[in-house]
């Protein structure tokens, strides 16, 4: 009996932050900060990385020269235990 294979799907993140000299994207798909994904800047000041992603519920925040920050494209936000938010990217 063969296993079914789960669907990872390409999703790209961004964000805008010309003076940042580094943008890190830390969410549940990376253990947090155990593994955060760096960003590549571009020369319009805009960073962005494409991770594949399983299918379901992802909480995700970008680390802008070490400080956390929302992601202003995102459209639903949830609480997080540390008194701010996480934004939150379903993949279907």
């Amino acid at each position: 009996m063969a296993s079914k294979q789960i669907q990872r799907k390409q999703q790209v993140f961004s964000l805008t932050a010309p003076a940042a000299s580094s943008v890190m994207l830390a969410g549940d798909f990376t253990h947090w900060q155990e593994k955060p994904i760096q960003l590549k800047k571009e020369p319009t000041g805009v960073w962005h990385t494409a991770v594949e992603l399983t299918p379901g519920t992802h909480r995700y925040r970008f680390i802008v020269d070490g400080q956390w920050c929302d992601d202003p494209s995102s459209a639903i936000y949830e609480p997080n235990p540390y008194g701010t938010r996480d934004a939150v990217l379903r993949v279907q």
